[in-house]
């Protein structure tokens, strides 16, 4: 009778002489994924040799396949944002203060100055469709 651990595998010290069950779950070799020989298994080894392992590392360091990534810096939006007095319906750009009633003015959105007659246009307007833009 062979004796069993405790998740019903065979226990070390009762195998065969000379026949060593892999560590891997793999068959009982498996191919370098550098050079393509097979080899077999020892713990968590996933290259034949050392010489294949330094040259995968080469390969994934040099490939230079992911740029570097750069977050752009967060802008104000204020000289960019419409706003609209609520009293005399002024539009101004980048001014939350009306000129002319002296009051604090509601966003409208964001915008610029129209090309053709220097009034202050948001860009829903421009394109017909409406979105917000959370602070």
């Amino acid at each position: 009778m062979s004796s069993v651990n405790k998740i019903n595998q065979r226990h070390p010290s009762v195998e065969p002489p000379g026949v060593k069950s892999p560590l891997r779950h793999d068959s009982v070799t498996i191919a370098c994924p550098v050079c393509g020989s097979s080899f077999g298994p020892s713990g968590r080894r996933t290259y034949c040799s050392d010489a294949c392992r330094a040259s995968a590392y080469r390969r994934r360091r040099s490939s230079g396949t992911l740029p570097t990534l750069r977050v752009p810096r967060s802008q104000p939006r204020r000289e960019i944002t419409v706003y609209e007095c609520d009293t005399c319906g002024e539009r101004s750009l980048g001014e939350q203060r009306c000129p002319q009633c002296h009051t604090f003015m509601r966003r409208v959105g964001i915008g610029g100055h129209c090309p053709s007659c220097e009034e202050s246009i948001t860009i829903s307007e421009l394109i017909g469709t409406e979105f917000i833009v959370e602070p």
